[in-house]
């Protein structure tokens, strides 16, 4: 993958129509939230108008951890493979108190998933393989250099104003994402504001380009003696380029801090030696905040457009491409008329879920790695002495719980449950398992439909049109594979899982028919009376 990427402006036949087009879905923003969801929904056969203000792929490595789950939804577009076999594959890491370890962690101790628990790949090998993908779709329309200067909500629809180097002209849609970042300037233009907090302190991000023989883990220190006793964090990405955070406080001035000068003597002092040359520095504070809603009448907002968090936990990126998978298989069948619009409101209610969810944890984290007053700070130093010496303890420290699927708890798509312990809760995400020496469950949410999941029974008979099936391994030919599903899924001959296109389980059932499963995907897609 090579992702240095310019794009060159091409005017739009819709430049030259005597009124504005119209379009089912417009989408602003090509980062990897819009991209994401632009090639959701023209894999489901849904034409999609995507617009960026800009002419190439964003400067900097930005987002640099993509999760299992984000890998599991790059899959299912046919991404990921590549994605994998160019990032660093991690899952171990260590969190160090001055220039001791405390304790190591592993993301994932159990066998049998197809998606390694975490990839280190710089944000713009990601949007480069999106954005070839969605130039390669032909229901894709990628226009660069395309700025959305009004958006205007009006009765079933979105009248769009875009501004280009051969001057502006206008756009109707029934539907706008607006996928444009934390700065979005579609939410100033609608006049929305986040609801949240800011954090004072600061952080210096710096990739560093060299060779060394750490392991591929994430190292964090807390009061490392390289770094004046405040927090730091190492990790390896691909072309030899490595992710170093160092924690400076909130006085620091950030102009002085990114000066090569300035930044090169810090990074020696941790590394021990200056063979290295810098990529990239930045100097950030965090937000943690969110709209109080995201859907605001034919305008939804999705990603960093609708809430921020802290860097620590990886929550960013990850959490706004499950925003795209939440998303596209709701508005493409409510644009397709198999579901009422009503649907779109439990995309509003499982993201604000999903937001809080990344908030807590990463207010929580930055509250432990940059204590706000000095009772957090005797706190914080207290748990960090006691961890060292009692294991108990390990769990106080938090140096950024990193991400997982938000399980919807109270999701009206789901059906509840009847008598069943165990196994996959309904609201919960999918978990992968083998259903056969050559096929994984990931791979059987790639026709982008509900998947009915049966084990012992024949999938096709309970199973309506509109809908997938699997069969879960059973049998001594399958022991194996069977041993992991059911340690997962808590199944027994002639039960049924019902899996939501983006992987979240709507329902199950023991001793599973054909009615259930058809009332589950009729409630699953927002169609039960």
């Amino acid at each position: 993958m090579n992702p240095a990427r310019q794009f060159a402006y091409r005017r739009s036949r819709d430049q030259d129509a005597p009124r504005p087009a119209h379009h089912p879905v417009i989408i602003i923003g090509a980062g990897p939230v819009g991209l994401t969801l632009a090639l959701d929904l023209a894999r489901r056969q849904v034409p999609v108008v995507l617009l960026d203000d800009s002419d190439r792929i964003g400067a900097g490595s930005r987002a640099i951890c993509f999760a299992k789950r984000t890998l599991e939804i790059f899959d299912r577009l046919g991404l990921a493979d590549a994605m994998v076999e160019k990032g660093v594959t991690w899952r171990t890491g260590k969190v160090f108190h001055r220039e001791k370890p405390l304790y190591g962690f592993d993301l994932l101790p159990e066998p049998g998933h197809k998606q390694p628990a975490f990839i280190n790949l710089q944000q713009y090998y990601v949007e480069a393989a999106l954005a070839d993908a969605a130039s390669a779709e032909a229901l894709i329309d990628l226009r660069w250099s395309h700025r959305v200067t009004q958006v205007e909500p009006r009765d079933q629809g979105v009248s769009l104003e875009i501004a280009t180097p051969e001057g502006a002209y206008r756009l109707d849609a029934e539907w706008v994402v607006a996928c444009d970042g934390a700065r979005s300037p579609t939410r100033t233009m609608l006049g929305l504001d986040f609801i949240g907090e800011h954090f004072e302190d600061q952080f210096l991000i710096a990739d560093v380009k060299m060779q060394a023989e750490f392991p591929t883990e994430r190292w964090f220190w807390f009061q490392p003696p390289f770094h004046d006793g405040q927090s730091a964090l190492l990790h390896k990405q691909p072309d030899d380029v490595w992710r170093i955070d160092l924690q400076l406080g909130p006085a620091a001035d950030p102009d002085h801090e990114k000066r090569p000068e300035i930044v090169r003597p810090r990074i020696a002092q941790m590394l021990g030696h200056d063979r290295f040359a810098l990529e990239w520095v930045s100097v950030y504070r965090f937000q943690c905040r969110r709209l109080a809603r995201f859907i605001h009448d034919r305008v939804i907002f999705a990603g960093d457009a609708a809430h921020q968090v802290s860097p620590f936990g990886a929550r960013g990126a990850n959490s706004g491409i499950q925003d795209a998978d939440n998303l596209g298989w709701k508005l493409a069948l409510v644009i397709k008329g198999r579901s009422p619009a009503g649907l779109l409101a439990s995309y509003d209610s499982e993201r604000i879920e999903a937001a809080d969810e990344n908030i807590l944890n990463s207010t929580r984290a930055t509250d432990f790695i940059a204590p706000r007053s000095p009772g957090e700070r005797v706190l914080r130093d207290a748990a960090l002495a006691l961890a060292g010496k009692a294991p108990f303890a390990r769990s106080f420290v938090n140096s950024g719980r990193l991400s997982v699927p938000t399980s919807y708890r109270d999701s009206p798509l789901s059906t509840p449950d009847r008598g069943w312990q165990g196994g996959v809760a309904p609201g919960a995400a999918f978990r992968d398992a083998p259903l056969s020496a050559s096929a994984w469950l990931s791979e059987a949410l790639r026709p982008g439909l509900p998947v009915v999941l049966s084990h012992g029974e024949d999938g096709a008979a309970l199973t309506p049109d509109g809908a997938h099936w699997a069969n879960a391994p059973c049998g001594e030919a399958e022991r194996g594979d069977a041993a992991l599903f059911v340690s997962r899924y808590g199944t027994e001959p002639g039960d049924a899982y019902v899996l939501r296109p983006d992987g979240h389980v709507a329902a199950r059932f023991r001793h599973a028919t054909r009615a259930d499963v058809t009332r589950a995907i009729e409630r699953l897609e927002g169609r039960a009376s």
